[in-house]
């Protein structure tokens, strides 16, 4: 299983969430605390929005393990953004350790990330493709469980123009719901772990799925603020402010400072453009 970030909010750098955090995602990729293996090394990436720029986000990724590639370290003290997605992977078996398949995705102005794995995906692989528009096939460059489940996303998203938040969250319910249907048709007794993070940068959603018992899914947690401030290596929210908010979904807290909340399984949260948040329970039979 992997390791992953979602920030939304003023903007700040990588670093923020990469580097100074005492458990920032460098030191989950070495030593994450709420997975059976602590170690998330091959590979990690980054997308990033400068929305002055470009409506469509930066990506770096890299085979290399999140805690010894030097151009991360430099890139994250000096790059600041108000939308960012970074992941540390650990490959699920079976599957290559290759560039194209380290996350976040990107297409257009979307950016999406996943921890777990889609159960029988090698069985199903072929028909997930076929369901596939030609524009949402030739976006998927990997071989990951992950990536294909972009492509069912990106095909909603691209017939819903992806603008709200409330398009977003139909998107990834249906690509999703897609999946799992497809995985139960070939092993009905084999579960699916499903936390997944994605956003168009100006809105986000994510959501903590498991077709297993509740216990058994991934973690995830929420912390919402004003903003994430980090000072001395010390990192916390400051208080709420209406408007102004900052956002961070994590595989594991960040930091040891109150405020993070554990999601609630088989559910999603909303992150809306203002930076409120609203959490939905999966709203159908399958989890």
């Amino acid at each position: 299983m992997c390791r992953f970030v979602l920030y939304l909010g003023p903007p700040l750098t990588l670093g923020s969430l990469f580097v100074e955090p005492s458990h920032s995602l460098i030191k989950q990729s070495i030593h994450a605390l709420e997975r059976d293996e602590p170690l998330n090394g091959d590979g990690f990436g980054v997308a990033w929005y400068a929305p002055d720029i470009s409506p469509e986000p930066a990506s770096f990724r890299s085979i290399t393990p999140a805690w010894n590639n030097r151009n991360l370290l430099q890139i994250a003290r000096v790059t600041r953004s108000p939308a960012i997605m970074a992941h540390v992977r650990a490959a699920t078996q079976g599957l290559s350790v290759a560039e194209t398949n380290c996350h976040p995705y990107t297409h257009a102005r979307f950016a999406f990330m996943h921890n777990g794995d889609l159960g029988e995906f090698t069985r199903i692989r072929r028909e997930m493709l076929a369901l596939l528009s030609q524009r949402a096939f030739s976006a998927i460059q990997g071989s990951t469980d992950s990536e294909h489940i972009f492509g069912l996303v990106l095909d909603r998203l691209l017939a819903n123009s992806g603008e709200t938040v409330e398009q977003l969250a139909e998107a990834l319910i249906d690509g999703v719901d897609h999946a799992v249907a497809l995985s139960r048709s070939v092993g009905p007794d084999v579960h699916s772990y499903l936390n997944i993070a994605l956003t168009n940068g100006a809105c986000a959603v994510a959501c903590r799925y498991t077709t297993d018992k509740p216990e058994h899914a991934d973690s995830l947690y929420i912390h919402t603020g004003r903003k994430y401030v980090c000072r001395d290596g010390v990192c916390e929210m400051i208080a709420p402010e209406a408007g102004q908010g900052a956002v961070i979904v994590s595989s594991e807290p960040l930091s040891e400072d109150p405020g993070w909340q554990k999601m609630p399984v088989n559910h999603l949260v909303l992150i809306k453009p203002d930076r409120t948040t609203e959490l939905r329970a999966w709203p159908t039979a399958a989890a």
